[in-house]
């Protein structure tokens, strides 16, 4: 018999400034997906799979109760290329990630299917095959590897196979986020990208990214505050973003290493040293505030575990 069990999985923070869609960390906010067999009596062959929805957190009213709910739909879709039919199923969602921010809720929602239509099929597929998938659901890695994974994540594909690494993070690395009261879509965000890039581009992206991951191996400050430069999206997203100036001007006075935007955005991620991260959060939170936008600012801390599931309670 199936016991009820609970798939909990970080937010994630991506692109880390050079790393576009290729590099992305985890961080100590949660989603958790708690899996239950359906009331009443077993299925029976040809019966209508029952499903039933609950969410609860700050947004739960715009999260999907019905079948077009993504974690319900990536469930489904692990049974269906199992060639299984999905289970009558009861799903509670406990919100922690806030949605359409830049903090990797979609990839939440994508992982805990994954893992839970997985963990509840006796877990057929390997850890590898279910990145592949999550990746391949998601279009690009660097949210859902570290998601699945934990800790700070590399991945590059060779174009039939996908490779992550783990990317080492210095303990006195603060990851900061200051989440605004509005959102940014990742397709809007996607759209103001040019197609093409000048080979000069290209070149301090590749070197930049190769600084920043020595930097957070070592901690060294001017190691991370070149290596976070970018010239591949945040010079063209961050016009979408009303206060980017303001408040990146204000982290980096503040003692931050640098500040990114976080996935698409909003969100923007500040990395502090544990001595200044405090001031790097008043400093961040007084600067949106006065450009009169509402805003959470938080010191977090690198998710090294990844998804996990527990037993649930009940």
């Amino acid at each position: 018999m199936l016991h009820p069990f609970t798939v909990t999985v970080p937010a994630t923070t991506a692109n880390l400034g050079p790393g576009f869609d290729c590099l992305g960390a985890a961080l100590s906010l949660y989603n958790r997906f708690s899996f239950l067999p359906a009331d009443g009596p077993g299925d029976q062959a040809g019966s209508r799979s029952r499903l039933k929805i609950s969410v609860r957190g700050e947004e739960a009213a715009r999260v999907a109760t019905g079948a077009d709910n993504l974690v319900y739909q990536v469930f489904c879709q692990l049974f269906e290329s199992l060639g299984q039919t999905p289970p009558s199923l009861t799903l509670e969602i406990e919100l922690g990630v806030p949605l359409a921010r830049g903090l990797g809720s979609s990839a939440t929602a994508i992982v805990g299917g994954l893992l839970g239509a997985n963990h509840w099929a006796g877990n057929p597929l390997s850890p590898k095959a279910l990145m592949r998938m999550a990746i391949d659901l998601e279009g690009h890695p660097d949210n859902v590897v570290p998601a699945l994974l934990g800790g700070c994540q590399l991945a590059a594909s060779d174009d039939q196979d996908w490779l992550h690494c783990a990317i080492a993070w210095h303990s006195d690395i603060v990851p900061v986020v200051a989440i605004p009261q509005f959102e940014l879509s990742t397709a809007a965000a996607r759209q103001v990208l040019p197609q093409d890039y000048c080979r000069a581009d290209v070149v301090f992206n590749t070197a930049h990214l190769a600084l920043l991951v020595n930097g957070l191996e070592t901690g060294d400050g001017d190691r991370l505050r070149v290596g976070m430069q970018d010239r591949v999206h945040q010079p063209y997203r961050k016009q979408l973003i009303p206060g980017y100036g303001r408040v990146h001007e204000a982290a980096i006075e503040a003692g931050a290493y640098g500040l990114a935007i976080s996935g698409a955005g909003p969100t923007l991620l500040a990395l502090a040293s544990r001595a200044t991260a405090s001031r790097v959060v008043a400093a961040m939170e007084e600067a949106w505030q006065t450009e009169k936008t509402p805003v959470t600012v938080r010191s977090l801390q690198l998710d090294r575990h990844g998804a996990t599931i527990s037993k649930s309670a009940r």
